[in-house]
């Protein structure tokens, strides 16, 4: 499978294409722009400074409540981390499912 890094990304999208990136030996992290955390996932809360302690290459998948304040704040986000690839969570944590997951078939 061949991720294709967007602007924005459902949250089936970003299961996939976390399971394929990480094989590959990158980072896909969900960002916390809003202080509330998603369950049952791996999320980091919006520093910018201790953000770019992570490899470049990282892909950092910005979250809020509808995604509309990340899908705007985009191009700041793409200035302010110029060696990762920043995405925006399409529906943001209100369309998050926490029981969703991706199955390949072999």
């Amino acid at each position: 499978m061949s991720v294709e890094i967007k602007d924005e990304w459902t949250q089936e999208e970003l299961l996939r294409a976390k399971k394929e990136l990480e094989k590959e030996g990158r980072k896909v992290l969900l960002v916390d722009t809003i202080l509330s955390p998603i369950e049952k996932q791996e999320v980091i809360t919006y520093n910018p400074y201790e953000m770019q302690r992570f490899p470049k290459g990282s892909v950092f998948v910005f979250y809020c409540d509808t995604g509309k304040a990340t899908k705007e704040r985009l191009v700041e986000y793409k200035k302010k981390f110029p060696d990762y690839h920043c995405i925006s969570l399409k529906g943001g944590r209100g369309y998050w499912r926490k029981n969703m997951q991706v199955y390949y078939e072999k």
